[in-house]
């Protein structure tokens, strides 16, 4: 005999596609009534233009077929009512309660998720294609992985993904964040129109990057890179004091200036307790027909660590990332994709090594 709880069970393992959370513990699954070898399922969705509805029917459906002893069924696609979307909300933030998300689970003292900010001296070095291509690179190895984009004015992130105009998903006043190449992202950019400028003050920066903390879900997450602007300026230190156990990277070129650059913004890191990753020097060679081309000199990010008294992490030659794509993230097999990937597994290690010491 077939029974509510075999329907249930059955529907444990179709998930939201966007939280990656059961149906049936995000309380989707609104009513089950059987008749016989019969059974009426309604799944009810966020909001009624739900992007990914077809998804979710076609996999109640395939879960439900596979019910020993029913026969048929008929599925009903609803929308939530308030009060259903409030409980939703509120398993995705762990049962905290909406008064508290200034201080999100993502931020408490016992999180999981270790945070690295990628931080560079000065503009053009090609920070944010670092934060980028490490990311996927930390993704294609099987880490969890999000970036928020705290370069509010000079945003940049969603164009090196090619996201185009993909928004994320809101529900009520929770945001959930886009996913480009299995990387979580969360920017600036998605809330200004037409690539206008952002005109703010120092203070109302601060603002934005919380809220990416409090009114984003990010669900189970290994690490988060954060992408900062150049510089030590006042996103720098909200970072600094937001985060307090924060791991940095420095990305500099070969040439001295941006190497004395970026030496101030280890020092600060130093200065606010913060332990540096290491060094990441970017554009460090073309290669043409077996042959390295040092455009921009070399030995930079060398002398950078030496000073730091930190690790060269990886030379990243130059290279187009993909000629038949939009973005700028590069392939796996390329020359720069191969860099990435020994450059993410050196952060993992690191990473874990952190774990273990408890630092």
């Amino acid at each position: 005999m077939v029974t509510k709880e075999a329907i249930l069970d059955a529907l444990r393992p179709v998930q939201d596609p966007e939280v990656h959370k059961s149906i049936v513990e995000l309380g989707m699954v609104r009513h089950v009534e059987i008749n016989g070898d019969h059974a009426e399922v309604e799944v009810v969705l966020t909001i009624s233009g739900c992007p990914l509805r077809n998804v979710i029917d076609q996999e109640v459906r395939e879960a439900l077929g596979k019910v020993e002893g029913l026969k048929t069924f008929d599925l009903k696609l609803g929308t939530m009512t308030d009060e259903e979307r409030a409980q939703f909300r509120s398993v995705l933030r762990g049962g905290q309660p909406e008064e508290a998300a200034v201080t999100p689970a993502l931020l408490a003292p016992d999180a999981k998720t270790q945070f690295v900010a990628v931080a560079s001296g000065k503009g053009g070095v090609g920070k944010s294609t670092v934060t980028a291509n490490l990311a996927v690179a930390m993704a294609r190895q099987g880490y969890r992985v999000g970036i928020i984009d705290a370069d509010i004015y000079g945003f940049s992130i969603p164009g090196i993904f090619g996201i185009g105009d993909k928004k994320p998903t809101v529900i009520d006043n929770l945001l959930l964040p886009v996913v480009a190449h299995d990387v979580k992202i969360m920017s600036m950019h998605f809330f200004v129109p037409d690539n206008r400028p952002v005109i703010w003050r120092g203070p109302m920066l601060g603002k934005m990057l919380r809220n990416f903390f409090a009114e984003v879900h990010w669900g189970d997450i290994d690490v988060i890179l954060l992408d900062m602007p150049p510089g030590t300026g006042d996103m720098a230190l909200d970072i600094h004091q937001l985060l307090p156990k924060s791991k940095e990277i420095i990305v500099t070129t070969p040439q001295q200036n941006a190497t004395e650059v970026a030496a101030r913004v280890g020092t600060m890191a130093i200065q606010t307790q913060h332990e540096i990753l290491g060094v990441v020097e970017n554009m460090s060679f073309f290669e043409a027909k077996g042959e390295k081309h040092f455009i921009f000199g070399k030995g930079g990010g060398e002398r950078l660590s030496l000073e730091l008294k930190t690790d060269l992490l990886a030379q990243i030659p130059l290279g187009v990332a993909n000629e038949e794509s939009v973005d700028g993230i590069y392939p796996a097999e390329s020359a720069q994709g191969q860099a990435y990937a020994h450059l993410a597994k050196t952060i993992g290690r690191k990473l874990e090594q952190a774990v273990t010491t408890g630092k």
